[in-house]
């Protein structure tokens, strides 16, 4: 039996909706409880909390004397109507077997506990909150549920723009302090990574805070502005356009100068005598290209300054910056050197556009072979719209990936190391929030997750600095059995929607019902490879 305590998640009683008014948050303290006080333990920090306060990371209170959670436990639900009306099994012994949980289980509920809210098991020896057993396509299942302590986890943020934001390793910069830094451009996105060890607890202690703050609130699904060192203003919010300097961004490129010279090189043919699509990276010219050349395509004799890498393919014609293409150029014919009077002709027609079709231009070369501005012609205008509607729209999406260590896997069986080798196996399903996560190779449960998969506000905060997050770890209940976990804990989902975690000792749960979004988020207990 487990000896609940007024004064520590131990023995946590959860709370009602009707919160008393006025609470303060504390400072951390520690040393021995002084009267008057509760130590909440959920952290290392350790707050004592006086009577109809906070602690630190606004998550406990002191209600009268007992140590009380905040915020409720956010349950998924696939039903349309409320799972708890629906008939709850009483609670069970302790020490149920395996056999007789399987029968409590009852039929599948459409129902999952997530960690969001659950708790913690810090200081680490404690089993997670939450070890609820279900059924899924008949299976006997079982989740393991808990929040953790993130000091090892950062943000992996892709930005979908074509404009310069600023140099690969450059400092990210949140409120002054630096918080991340610029990594690697991929295909039509620049791409951060924001926080991390060393930022969190390498720096000064504002530094950490910041840090904290930025990945706080972006993983919550909120915005935040942030400053590229020698570059652009940044305001960034998971499933939003991107504003860079002011501007908000429309379009993801539909592919680089090349790949737009290729994909569309037929409907230039009949149009266009020669096409220039301006990218920073790889800009395309239609009669070098081998399109151009299949679709027999006589050389017009145009130069680009910039250096060439294979036919119609050309890197480096401008600097980076926020013009076309993302390049720093506003005229595009800068980019131009004189034409090959031996190819070239009068009359000759040529499109200049970017690859997301934003910025275009046509020009006809007159009897000295100039470039001189026209009315583009409607059959073109069509062509560089149809680039325009093959560009998907620009958004920022926001990657939680951290490190899962001793504490959640301690809270799973008292030998962690079954645990990592059952999810590398491919045994367990590991989800955020009911979100699918994706588990990095190698040693240890590093992991990933899309925020906008996850119900919103699932992050918080501790100030170690550390971002708590959920965790969920699904497997059938017979591996789990097999690697030594905390069988005497496991309970049916009816039993932990009635009672809440097993250390609140039968006190109702606050509880949040979320429905996850269908369309992108698979329901967790039908995820393989436990069903697969």
């Amino acid at each position: 039996m487990h000896t609940p305590s007024a004064t520590h998640t131990d023995g946590l009683p959860a709370t009602d909706s009707s919160l008393p008014l006025g609470l303060q948050r504390v400072d951390p303290k520690h040393g021995p409880v002084r009267e008057g006080k509760v130590e909440c333990n959920a952290c290392p920090v350790l707050c004592q909390i006086s009577e109809g306060r906070v602690g630190a990371c606004d998550r406990y209170a002191n209600q009268k004397g007992v140590l009380v959670r905040l915020d409720p436990v956010v349950m998924l639900s696939r039903q349309h109507k409320d799972p708890v009306s629906q008939p709850l099994v009483p609670r069970q012994d302790a020490d149920t077997l395996p056999q007789k949980m399987s029968a409590l289980a009852s039929e599948e509920r459409g129902v999952f506990v997530t960690g969001i809210g659950a708790s913690t098991t810090y200081p680490d020896y404690k089993p997670a909150p939450f070890i609820v057993a279900s059924k899924s396509r008949g299976v006997d299942m079982v989740t393991v549920v808990t929040e953790g302590i993130f000091s090892y986890c950062s943000l992996k943020v892709k930005i979908d723009t074509d404009r310069y934001l600023g140099d690969e390793r450059a400092a990210v910069l949140f409120q002054g302090e630096e918080v991340g830094h610029v990594t690697t451009a991929e295909y039509g996105s620049q791409m951060l990574s924001l926080g991390g060890v060393h930022h969190l607890t390498g720096g000064s202690k504002q530094q950490g805070r910041m840090a904290l703050q930025l990945m706080h609130t972006l993983g919550n699904h909120q915005a935040v502005e942030v400053h590229i060192e020698n570059g652009a203003k940044l305001v960034l919010q998971a499933g939003q356009a991107p504003v860079v300097d002011g501007v908000t961004e429309q379009r993801m490129r539909v592919g680089c100068g090349s790949a737009a010279i290729g994909m569309f090189a037929r409907q230039f043919l009949s149009v266009c005598d020669e096409v220039v699509v301006v990218d920073d990276h790889i800009t395309g010219v239609l009669t070098e290209h081998q399109a151009g050349r299949c679709l027999h395509m006589p050389p017009s004799g145009i130069k680009i300054k910039g250096r060439k890498s294979t036919p119609g393919r050309y890197f480096q014609v401008a600097q980076p910056g926020t013009g076309w293409g993302g390049t720093s150029i506003t005229d595009p014919l800068s980019i131009l050197g004189d034409w090959n009077r031996e190819e070239a002709w009068p009359g000759l027609r040529l499109l200049m556009t970017s690859t997301t079709g934003e910025h275009a231009a046509w020009f006809v070369l007159d009897e000295d072979l100039q470039p001189q501005p026209a009315d583009m012609p409607e059959a073109v205008r069509q062509v560089v719209d149809r680039i325009g509607e093959n560009c998907e729209p620009s958004l920022v999406s926001v990657l939680f990936l951290g490190g899962a260590g001793g504490s959640l896997r301690s809270g799973v069986t008292d030998n962690p190391i079954q645990l990592t080798r059952a999810v590398k196996q491919a045994l367990v399903n590991v989800s955020c929030g009911g979100a699918p996560a994706y588990v990095w190779p190698g040693g240890g449960i590093t992991l990933m997750v899309d925020v906008m998969r996850m119900p919103a506000n699932s992050f918080g905060t501790v100030p170690t600095p550390a971002i708590v997050a959920p965790i969920e770890f699904t497997m059938r209940l017979s591996d789990y059995q097999a690697l030594g976990g905390h069988m005497g804990f496991v309970r049916t989902l009816d039993d932990s929607m009635l009672n809440g975690a097993w250390h609140n000792d039968g006190a109702p749960t606050h509880m949040r019902w979320e429905t996850p979004p269908s369309d992108v988020t698979p329901w967790p207990l039908d995820a393989p490879p436990m069903l697969g």
